[in-house]
């Protein structure tokens, strides 16, 4: 069953009204925050990438090493 809410569709103007008064009541972030922001998410990338790296590499010798790849064929 639908609402009486649902029934009360308006019109594209008085929306478009209502949209631009919701968007002027955000707060948007300052030029400097936004900066401040993207450069921790740079940083904490490239932290995780390195981190992953040495993990990755780490195992990957570890695993060697158990299987037997890590010693020489000689």
């Amino acid at each position: 069953m639908t609402s009486p809410e649902a029934l009360d569709m308006t019109n594209p103007f008085e929306f478009i009204q209502q949209v631009r008064a919701e968007a002027a009541k955000v707060v948007w972030p300052t030029r400097r925050e936004t900066l401040v922001t993207t450069g921790l998410v740079l940083l904490l990338v490239a932290f995780a990438g390195i981190f992953f790296t040495v993990i990755d590499e780490a195992l990957r010798v570890l695993v060697g090493l158990a299987l037997g790849f890590g010693r020489g064929a000689g």
